[in-house]
This record gives C-alpha cells, sequence and structure tokens, in this order.
C-alpha cells in the first residue's frame, strides 16, 4: 500500500500517529523532494533550490540541499533546521517555505513545492 507523500512526511516530521507506534524495525527509506524559489535580498536574485528528505516511518534519516547532503539537522515539528557552507538554512514543510541567512550578510525566502 503506498501513502502520500504529503501524509508520510507530515507525520514524519510532526511525531504523528506514524510515530506513536514505533515498529520493530524501521520501514524502507523514502525520499521527498521539493524545489523551492528563493529571493536572496537586498539583490533580489532567485534561485531555484531543492530539497530532499529521506525517512522512514519514524523520522528524517538525511537531508539533502541542492543535491549535496548536509552534516547535521534539527527536525523540530515541521521545520528542518540546517546549514550549508555559511548558509543558515530553515525548511518548512507544512508552510512550504524557505528561509536562510548568509551570517546577517544576505537573506532568503521562498515557496516551495513538492516535485513528487
Amino acid at each position: 500500500m503506498k501513502t502520500g507523500w504529503w501524509a508520510l512526511a507530515a507525520a514524519t516530521l510532526s511525531g504523528g500517529p506514524a510515530l506513536a507506534r514505533a515498529p520493530s524495525a524501521p520501514g524502507p527509506v523514502q525520499t521527498v523532494r521539493w524545489v523551492c524559489e528563493a529571493v536572496y535580498q537586498p539583490s533580489r536574485a532567485v534561485w531555484p533550490r531543492t530539497v530532499e528528505l529521506a525517512h522512514d516511518a519514524q523520522r528524517v534519516t538525511a537531508v539533502r540541499i541542492d543535491g549535496q547532503a548536509v552534516y547535521t539537522f534539527l527536525v523540530e515539528g515541521t521545520t528542518v533546521f540546517t546549514s550549508q557552507d555559511n548558509e543558515r538554512i530553515q525548511f518548512d514543510t507544512a508552510v512550504r517555505s524557505w528561509r536562510s541567512d548568509f551570517r546577517g550578510l544576505a537573506q532568503s525566502q521562498g515557496r516551495c513545492e513538492p516535485t513528487d
């Protein structure tokens, strides 16, 4: 039985029913891919960014930004916090948004849509 990407992502990120009944072994890892159109200020440049969240029935297992794996990430509710190079990134699956900051020198915000 195939479950929709939104239900899996929401349950995995929010600690919903999928986490309440912990299976004896994690299920297969699935990946949800998002494309975000981030507008960077002050230049107003639009950069398409991709976010890939790999998860099983219990938790997010890996995060990739623009095809590059990040070393660490934190999941709080529906938001994933991470960084890549000098950019601090917040990705929210419920609001479908991207926010980032280049150590105060430039900021971005954007809307995200799933590709699956």
